[in-house]
């Protein structure tokens, strides 16, 4: 969990050097103090058995699940040899085959596929031991799509772990001005979906609270929402500068890195060393950049020569021809 929250720490500020240096259509969102909740859920989900859909800031989630350095670099920079061929920008990115969904921008959105998935599954009788499980900001939690994906999911009783990242802000609107009840957690009392609450800037807090949610899901308990405490270290994306945050917000406890606080667990309780902490610095440096550098000799899709398609097997077009 430790080691995928400081390679996307690491490879997100490459991404944001990038994307100011002009080499990055399209939009850059990072998410920076938020690692600890997105690693902790893709450390725990079984890759090639789980449904993970992650959102924008879900690049330690994506990490720790298994996504390769290279996938990342290949969709921001355009090659045409990333999951998307180039086609798509950067953090529509997935491999539905592998149980990665792809984001989709409509926040909220996600909730229902994933709910669909498993329901999916439990048609086909695939569903045991299965885990579905996405991430949405506290924004999301008010959209129409929200409510029908939980809702769905509460009724069948399916397997899926919903994490809210409360980061205080949707985009620039605060929290007061988004819902009335005192914390979001209360919510899920009224899907009838079992609520958690964990502080997203405490590492071992949230190993342990999103841990125990997937493995409630896993034998058979139904949905289970966990809602994380944080401050969202940047603005919305790059291109925000983030001046409507209040300084005393940023210096309360939500204004936290989780890296620091991470750092500082592992150390206390003898789980890292500082050697071994910088160890693992450095060598995420280097395979951060190597991938970057790959990615840019890559060539770009060619419109002339290619058959623009996202997911189809492309037998369409071959009986077309």
């Amino acid at each position: 969990m430790y080691v995928a929250m400081i390679q996307a720490r690491i490879l997100e500020s490459k991404l944001s050097s990038l994307y100011k240096a002009g080499k990055i259509v399209g939009g850059v969102y990072l998410g920076k103090g938020q690692e600890a909740v997105s690693a902790a859920l893709g450390a725990v989900l079984i890759p090639g058995q789980d449904i993970y859909a992650p959102l924008i800031r879900d690049q330690a989630g994506r990490t720790a699940f298994g996504e390769p350095f290279i996938d990342c670099a290949r969709a921001y920079l355009g090659s045409s040899l990333g999951p998307m061929r180039g086609r798509d920008g950067n953090v529509h990115r997935g491999k539905p085959g592998e149980g990665v969904l792809a984001m989709i921008s409509h926040l909220g959105s996600a909730v229902a596929v994933v709910s669909g998935s498993l329901f999916a599954k439990r048609l086909k009788g695939e569903l045991d031991g299965v885990v579905g499980a996405t991430c949405v900001g506290d924004g999301a939690t008010s959209t129409g799509a929200f409510h029908e994906g939980l809702n769905f999911a509460a009724v069948e009783k399916l397997p899926l772990v919903l994490v809210v990242t409360n980061n205080q802000f949707a985009y620039s609107t605060p929290t007061s001005r988004q819902y009335a009840c005192a914390d979001l957690v209360d919510r899920a009392v009224g899907y009838g979906v079992a609520g958690h609450s964990v502080d997203g800037t405490d590492f071992l807090a949230c190993a342990a609270v999103i841990g125990d949610a997937v493995s409630r899901a896993r034998a058979g308990e139904g949905p289970q929402m966990v809602v994380a405490r944080l401050l969202r270290l940047t603005g919305h994306g790059e291109h925000d500068d983030a001046w409507y945050v209040p300084e005393v917000i940023k210096a309360g406890n939500y204004g936290r890195d989780c890296i620091d606080v991470a750092e500082s667990q592992l150390l206390v309780h003898g789980i890292m060393s500082r050697e071994e902490i910088e160890a693992i610095r450095e060598q995420a440096a280097v395979d951060v950049q190597a991938a970057v550098a790959q990615a840019q000799q890559e060539p770009a899709p060619d419109p002339y020569k290619e058959v623009w398609q996202a997911w189809s097997t492309g037998r369409f077009y071959a009986e077309k021809e």
